[in-house]
């Protein structure tokens, strides 16, 4: 069993970003992660390539892919590997995407359904372009996946659809079991980290997320320059739309050209920041440095 640590084998304990020999920021002692290619972590892979699909795992580098894959769940990337904006903080391709692939829903419910997945979680790229913004292929994937895997629960995690309440309302039609929308950074650097978004924006998705009646999920990324009580104030404004659960995670900074990290939190700060939102009324909170919105997904359907 092999343990690796993030930054290519360069490690240091220290809550603020220190300097390395690439230029980019040592990371703390507890940025391990193990990175063994076991048999479900191949099979997956395998049947990914077979069907063609993309995943947010390997497009957003995700730190946890072994961890995962190696227990059977992956995140399905729809809407092709190409976004129409850039966050300063993402590193899934930014340009212009290729036309829609309509056979895409199939393939993602016949590899659920070859992986023998309980829980399936699909986001996307933002598809600006299109009228809908690509709500009605998340529609037809939720729909071909209930078809052939009656048992599995699914998980949406959506763009913003630029406000369109009808997108919205033509995912939410297909009743998801959770409705997931990131608002991943605080009010204040949303202007300068997401410029084609918006924070209040992405607060109204969610509580219109709501009334239509899916458990509803949002995840806050840390280390981009915010204060904890500015995260706390997502939070609150999280709760106040009710919003059933919330994932808190480091920053890392993919490459030299995204967004430098501003600090690495402490593990008891994130284990502070859980205390304090079960007290806030989440049933969930998934909350540590690794955590990634999809981390742990399949333990949160369940979540009271």
């Amino acid at each position: 069993m092999s343990f690796v640590p993030l930054d290519q084998l360069r490690s240091q304990s220290s809550l603020t970003p220190q300097p390395s020999i690439s230029g980019r920021p040592r990371l703390p002692s507890w940025f391990k992660v193990n990175a063994r290619t076991g048999p479900d972590y191949l099979e997956i892979k395998q049947t990914l390539e077979q069907l063609d699909l993309h995943t947010i795992c390997e497009e957003a580098r995700c730190p946890n892919r072994w961890e995962c894959w190696n227990a059977r769940t992956a995140t399905f990337l729809i809407l092709g590997d190409i976004c129409t904006r850039r966050c300063h903080y993402c590193s899934v391709e930014t340009g212009r995407p290729f036309p829609l692939d309509e056979a895409e829903p199939g393939r993602v419910a016949e590899a659920v359904r070859a992986l023998g997945l309980r829980h399936a979680v699909v986001t996307s790229v933002n598809r600006d372009e299109l009228p809908d913004g690509g709500a009605s292929i998340f529609a037809e994937t939720i729909r071909q996946t209930r078809r052939l895997n009656p048992t599995c629960t699914i998980e949406v995690l959506i763009p913003d659809f630029e406000g369109s309440a009808a997108a919205l309302a033509t995912v939410c039609a297909e009743k998801p079991d959770i409705l997931n929308h990131n608002i991943e950074t605080v009010a204040r650097l949303f202007p300068s980290i997401r410029p084609q978004g918006k924070y209040q924006r992405s607060i109204e998705l969610l509580a219109r997320a709501k009334q239509h009646g899916p458990k509803t999920k949002s995840g806050l990324i840390l280390g981009m320059g915010e204060t904890l009580d500015e995260a706390r104030a997502v939070m609150r404004d999280l709760r106040a739309v009710d919003c059933d659960i919330i994932t808190i995670g480091q920053y890392l900074q993919p490459t030299r050209d995204h967004l430098p990290v501003a600090r690495f939190y402490d593990p008891s700060e994130f284990a502070l920041l859980k205390e304090e939102g079960l007290a806030m009324g989440f049933s969930h909170v998934e909350s540590g440095p690794l955590v990634r919105s999809s981390y742990h997904a399949e333990q949160q359907v369940s979540s009271d």
